[in-house]
């Protein structure tokens, strides 16, 4: 009785580990449908597309040619190509972002809570890093990367880039997620709608009301 529930434990273990990702595809393709209006199969939050009616340009996404506007406060602008921009990545498990840098330009700290990033530098230098879980201690793996270096940063842990150089910068970031999200850190934890109590960022970073204050201003609009 114990080797059967010891079975029966480890599969459902195993079925929460494969929840956690894309789940792969059990046809060619299905590409998502911008009309939800339209009946069709429901795959991973989207309808999918007759397959008769696919085409090629249900594949295709240009101007990741041309820059970002990095005019904002951070200096950086993200394109993203998921599977809201690219229907035809719908269950494949794939995306794609362009990063753009203004010189000093920060992306900052982030987490994506369904893919690992892979990123390469395409122009200038970066500073890159991201931190461990609580539970393996914050640690901080941080790495200066320049034009053609490939970096890694794991699933759902915070992780940042900044443009160390004077001119711009660019990067190309691959995702194991076709939608895998991202949950910017300052935004949420000071910008979320409605706030958070201030009695609770008071205790959680053990500042005063008016540092608090301070640090939701920007924002608050």
């Amino acid at each position: 009785m114990r080797a059967v529930y010891f079975v029966v434990s480890l599969l459902a273990f195993a079925s929460s580990l494969a929840l956690a990702y894309d789940p792969s595809p059990l046809q060619d393709f299905c590409v998502a449908l911008k009309d939800t209006a339209t009946p069709g199969v429901f795959v991973n939050g989207k309808f999918c597309k007759d397959p008769k009616a696919v085409k090629a340009e249900d594949f295709l996404f240009s101007g990741l040619d041309k820059a970002g506007d990095t005019s904002n406060p951070n200096g950086s602008n993200v394109t993203a190509v998921d599977v809201n921009m690219l229907y035809g990545l719908n269950t494949l498990g794939i995306s794609l972002a362009r990063i753009d840098f203004a010189p000093k330009g920060l992306n900052p700290p982030h987490t994506h809570p369904r893919g690992t990033e892979i990123l390469v530098v395409i122009e200038g230098a970066l500073l890159v890093g991201f931190v461990t879980s609580n539970q393996d201690g914050n640690r901080l793996f941080t790495k200066m990367l320049n034009k053609g270096d490939v970096f890694v940063f794991p699933i759902g842990l915070i992780h940042f880039q900044q443009n160390v150089g004077y001119g711009n910068a660019v990067a190309i970031a691959g995702l194991s997620s076709q939608n895998a999200g991202v949950i910017t850190i300052a935004d949420a934890v000071f910008g979320s709608d409605p706030p958070i109590s201030s009695q609770v960022l008071q205790k959680a970073f053990q500042v005063d009301q008016k540092i608090i204050d301070y640090l939701q201003k920007p924002f608050r609009g």
